[in-house]
């Protein structure tokens, strides 16, 4: 808190090629759902700090996140993060905004799905993920081939060097969704977790997590009342017509997630109307 009311700048971290949550688009600009909520906490700080905020974007791979945000390079980090103890012991986590879970990306004719299945298979994954978790969890004989990043992976499941290829659902369903169809591959039908999508904070920083839950808070409220500018932001990135539209499953599942949220805090009151007494400037920085 202190940083950004004497900077004016939130410097946050986000993936790169985790769509539909955080990644860049044809313009080379870092979009997408997470960072859509990054840019509701950064008018949060600046309604509470009572002066203008900038958010600052900064683009990490998966195993940059933790280790960023612990030396203060980052004050937040937002994509699609979830909790793990693990990572628990080095920062803290945000209320959690969406859901999904581990599930693997294979041929269409593969007939992987099951932990049982993975046997002695070669499973592509992300370091430090808790996609690598639950594989190696529910299936410790899989051989797991660590990925630098996910259109490493993609590749590699392409050109036969690994049997699937484990990522968060969401995004597996988002990626087969963009290619020329019909595509070779599909998603397996098990699922390995299921986690919540949350932000990542740097640890015994309650003022800030203070703010950073408002934020969600106040926007998940309004999703469930049905606010258009909430109901908007989601569509856009789930909606039916979006380039990720959810499963009806998923989609109860991410409204019932949201509903458990708002129900577990008390509401937060409304923002003041336009014109009130705080200016925000939550534009994306560069």
């Amino acid at each position: 808190m202190d940083q950004v009311a004497r900077t004016g700048v939130l410097t946050a971290g986000t993936s790169k090629d985790a769509f539909p949550y955080a990644y860049r688009n044809g313009a080379g600009e870092l979009v997408g759902y997470s960072i859509d909520m990054m840019q509701r906490i950064t008018a949060e700080l600046a309604l509470e700090l009572g002066r203008p905020v900038r958010l600052k974007l900064v683009a990490l791979d998966t195993d940059e996140r933790i280790p960023r945000l612990v030396a203060a390079e980052v004050s937040l980090v937002c994509d699609a993060s979830s909790f793990t103890w693990e990572r628990d012991r080095k920062v803290d986590f945000s209320v959690s905004y969406g859901i999904t879970g581990t599930q693997l990306l294979v041929r269409r004719d593969s007939d992987l799905s099951t932990p049982e299945s993975l046997l002695a298979k070669r499973v592509g994954v992300l370091p430090r993920t808790t996609s690598e978790v639950a594989i190696r969890k529910q299936q410790p004989r899989a051989i797991l081939v660590r990925i630098d990043d996910r259109d490493s992976g993609y590749r590699a499941l392409k050109a036969g060097e690994i049997d699937a290829f484990a990522d968060d659902g969401v995004l597996l369903y988002s990626w087969l969704q963009r290619q020329p169809q019909p595509a070779p591959f599909k998603v397996a039908q098990d699922a390995y977790s299921k986690e919540g999508i949350a932000c990542m904070v740097p640890q015994n920083d309650s003022s800030f997590q203070r703010i950073v839950d408002m934020a969600l808070i106040r926007y998940m409220q309004g999703f469930i009342a049905g606010r258009p500018k909430e109901t908007a932001i989601f569509d856009q990135w789930f909606g039916p017509n979006s380039a990720a539209p959810l499963t009806q499953d998923l989609r109860d599942l991410s409204i019932e997630t949201m509903q458990l949220m708002v129900d577990l805090k008390e509401e937060v009151p409304p923002v003041p109307a336009p014109g009130g007494r705080v200016p925000v400037d939550a534009h994306r920085g560069t």
